[in-house]
């Protein structure tokens, strides 16, 4: 199965398995069916404009099927963190090509070429390009620098060796863990598990960078109050982390 690997400066690698077209097309197909349902609602009305004119009826659903498709693409991949209902159902997730933050622009762009993508019809030209290339990409993943990954169910890890016991200060915040477990994606939560079981590899400066990077990840999905993160160095911010993600009675993603 195909995977997207990426590289730190230091040679560590990262890997993370790519959604197959298949999995893509039936996360599509509830992703339309859903759109389709908002659209027959507004389809209730025309009938009162096709009194007045068939034609501007049929320009207005048009235009509303085209409006309702970006934006339910655009907010929902946007709010949650590069997926819609389709890829939540089926455990897709639309992230940066590289390894980087996704960015609304990038989201944008992606969804306004999904009609590209359709062309001729039933997404023959986004379909066949996803065949054709070895990172599954369509041409709105091309043009935005994405791709879109398959999710992997997490089980309760072994911590052992990266929470040696410590007192962790976020529990004392129940509302806040609440907040993060629901906002954090899995692929985040699997990148700070990662970075610490193997942190042995990184040299003492890329540590401190890799850390830094991550924790201000999860810094930007809830803020912890700042007597508690204040003095709190990097990478016991992301062990506390892992400590609310992982560290419970079952897996939380």
């Amino acid at each position: 199965m195909n995977t997207l690997r990426i590289r730190t400066p230091e040679g560590v690698q990262f890997s993370l398995m790519l959604a197959s077209p298949v999995t893509r097309g039936l996360a599509l197909a509830i992703d339309l069916a859903c759109i389709s349902l908002v659209v027959s609602v507004l389809g209730v009305f025309l009938p009162i404009i096709g009194v007045i004119s068939s034609d501007l009826a049929n320009a207005i659903y048009v235009l509303s099927y085209f409006f309702i498709s970006i934006s339910y693409g655009i907010l929902c991949e946007w709010l949650w963190h590069g997926q819609t209902l389709g890829k939540k159902i089926l455990r897709l997730q639309v992230v940066d090509a590289q390894g980087l933050k996704l960015q609304f622009s990038q989201i944008v762009m992606r969804n306004l070429i999904r009609f590209v993508d359709c062309l001729p019809g039933f997404y023959l030209l986004g379909g066949m390009v996803c065949f054709l290339n070895g990172r599954v990409q369509r041409l709105g993943d091309f043009a935005a620098g994405t791709v879109v990954i398959q999710q992997s169910q997490l089980f309760q890890p072994n911590l052992d060796q990266v929470l040696p016991g410590k007192f962790n200060s976020f529990r004392k915040h129940p509302h806040l863990i609440a907040r993060l477990r629901q906002s954090v994606p899995t692929a985040l939560a699997d990148l700070a598990l990662q970075a610490l079981l193997r942190r042995d590899q990184f040299d003492p400066a890329a540590r401190v960078e890799i850390f830094s990077a991550i924790a201000a990840q999860f810094r930007t999905l809830v803020e912890f109050p700042e007597n508690e993160v204040r003095d709190l160095p990097d990478e016991q911010y992301l062990r506390n982390v892992v400590d609310i993600l992982f560290c419970n009675d079952k897996a939380v993603l």
